[in-house]
């Protein structure tokens, strides 16, 4: 059996991450200390499940994805591995959706994309979101305005602001997702943004920008000048 404890201390990835640090592993390697013990009955060791895996599920996102019964139609991988990969892919996708700490500041479009990313970009609804910021913008709250397809019934200055109002925020971010991947505006976009706009300026709130977030990438209307 290919026992990684048989290996040089050099090549198993325990050891290795210990000297050189996680990021010096890879995928498959950092897979292969989840799944600790390999198949005796194949031979198989835990870093050739892992690679089973990842050749199965082709992305680490994929293997998220799915379900027990499907990690389980893999040789080797029973309830007991396929649940423990599911607990560490559930507390990666609880560690990226951590909310927002009243104080933070986002200095620039991308920072936000990069907080709201891993939380949106597998949604399958478009999800609308308000960031309440003070008069120095820094972050009071961030709020779920609604889910669904966006339209002016559903995004309704009323819902937007009232917690606006409860919260005297001075200001203002807008985001939220689009299911296809593609974070290009819509016309629908453009007018929901121009109307809470306007309902900003009538409350004396700075609505700053509409950052849209796709599958790996984001559109800032603000960034685009679209804003005005």
């Amino acid at each position: 059996m290919h026992q990684i404890k048989n290996w040089p201390a050099d090549e198993r990835p325990r050891e290795k991450l210990l000297h050189k640090g996680p990021e010096a592993l890879s995928d498959a390697e950092l897979l292969a200390l989840i799944l600790r013990t390999g198949d005796a009955s194949s031979r198989c060791s835990a870093l050739d499940h892992a690679r089973q895996l990842l050749a199965r599920f082709s992305t680490l996102r994929s293997m998220a994805q799915a379900s027990v019964t499907e990690l389980c139609e893999l040789k080797g991988i029973g309830p007991a591995k396929a649940a423990e990969l599911k607990a560490v892919f559930e507390l990666a996708r609880r560690f990226a959706a951590a909310p927002l700490q009243p104080g933070e500041k986002f200095s620039c479009a991308e920072e936000v994309f990069q907080h709201f990313h891993e939380r949106l970009r597998d949604r399958k609804k478009e999800v609308f979101l308000t960031v309440l910021l003070d008069s120095k913008n820094r972050v009071i709250r961030e709020i779920q305005v609604s889910e669904g397809s966006l339209s002016a019934s559903i995004v309704h200055p009323r819902e937007v602001f009232a917690p606006v109002v409860r919260e005297s925020a001075a200001a203002l971010l807008l985001v939220h997702n689009h299911p296809s991947g593609d974070p290009s505006p819509s016309r629908e976009d453009l007018d929901i943004t121009s109307r809470l706009r306007s309902a900003g300026e009538l409350m004396g709130v700075r609505v700053l920008d509409h950052i849209i977030i796709g599958n790996g990438t984001y559109v800032s209307l603000a960034d685009r000048g679209l804003m005005s």
